[in-house]
């Protein structure tokens, strides 16, 4: 689907009974142009026929934490208990919404259910989530509270080496909010959790959602504690090295060990595992098969959002019913992408980027 498209599927969304000549006044283009973009989308099957009868848009559902970033970069080799000359950047993050941008930038629709406070922060949540097409219609805005704020220091090669996550707002997302939002989880196509949500929350949507697939990012080596006792039931897990070795006790110091680690998991039902070894690659498996995928040398301009997009392309693979094999290349290609901008987010992310690094990766 073409922006323009997009835009005029928008405007019907909102408003069936929209004339041709109104969309075109609206967007400044001919109202012979419109017809035609109207053709091409009942061609698609996005309109199903006169009167502007939609077709139901298929939409991932993401649930879990969005924060405020603020990020410090050394201009030279970061130097423990000093100040450091630099550069501090803010932007928005948080794993659940670093995750739902790059799926909007991937072209696929997203709705993000999280919470924030109504101060500043979060006010620049909102607009800048709405600007990128993140549906937070879903999200929980309370009063008179903070929104969550992430603090970290970035060394002179783009790893994170200290950060504080002032978090404690995502409480707020409870069991009763989750049961308002049934309907919402049903109807998606995936939903995607972080662990940034409760432990308790986290066990009722793998408990009573049985029919979607879930995908989970267990976010840090002490968040993916909660979900030890019931990662099973997830379709797919992203852990690094040291996550997965708290979700299962196996100490990960081999090839062979690895391979353990991913049937340890497939054994019990989850049905992909991608572990991550930062630098090292990824190893991959199913029930059928257990691979690896080395990573390219690039340079690193800030590794903070490459989980995320790994996690993005992993569901775009899954949608769109790639093979595991082409799944992890793609999410590596999207993951590469994102280790290669000062921003958390690669504001250049899109499908067609990420298919020309993967061809670059194979050239390698």
């Amino acid at each position: 689907m073409t922006n323009r498209e997009k835009e005029i599927l928008d405007m019907i969304s909102k408003n069936p009974f929209i004339s041709q000549q109104e969309i075109a006044k609206s967007l400044g283009i001919t109202r012979s142009s419109v017809a035609v973009h109207i053709t091409n989308l009942m061609k698609k099957g996005y309109i199903k026929g006169k009167g502007y009868i939609l077709k139901d848009r298929p939409y991932v559902t993401v649930i879990g934490g969005a924060n405020i970033d603020i990020q410090g970069f050394p201009y030279g080799k970061l130097n423990l208990n000093d100040s450091n000359p630099g550069k501090v950047k803010i932007s928005l993050g948080g794993v659940g919404r670093n995750i739902a941008e790059n799926l909007v930038k991937m072209d696929i629709d997203t709705k993000l259910v999280t919470v924030i406070g109504d101060d500043p922060y979060g006010k620049k949540i909102l607009e800048e989530c709405k600007m990128a097409k993140i549906d937070m219609d879903d999200s929980l805005v309370i009063k008179n509270r903070f929104s969550s704020v992430y603090l970290s220091i970035l060394d002179e090669e783009g790893d994170m080496k200290s950060a504080i996550s002032d978090m404690d707002i995502i409480n707020e997302i409870d069991i009763d909010f989750i049961k308002k939002k049934a309907m919402i989880i049903r109807n998606s196509k995936t939903v995607v959790v972080d662990t940034n949500i409760r432990k308790k929350v986290l066990e009722y949507l793998l408990t009573n959602f049985p029919e979607i697939d879930f995908f989970l990012d267990t976010v840090s080596s002490v968040k993916a504690l909660k979900a030890k006792d019931i990662v099973f039931k997830c379709h797919t897990i992203k852990p690094n090295k040291i996550e997965a070795e708290a979700l299962t006790g196996i100490k990960i110091d081999s090839e062979k060990a690895i391979e353990k680690t991913i049937k340890y998991f497939t054994d019990r039902g989850i049905r992909r595992v991608f572990i991550s070894l930062g630098k090292n690659g990824v190893y991959y498996g199913n029930k059928e098969k257990i691979g690896y995928i080395s990573s390219p040398k690039i340079k690193v301009i800030n590794a903070t959002g490459a989980g995320d997009a790994f996690m993005a392309g992993l569901i775009y693979s899954h949608l769109n019913n790639y093979s595991i094999d082409e799944s992890c290349r793609f999410a590596m290609a999207a993951s590469i992408l994102a280790l290669s901008h000062e921003n958390t987010i690669n504001p250049n992310m899109s499908i067609e980027k990420v298919e020309e690094k993967m061809k670059e990766m194979i050239k390698c």
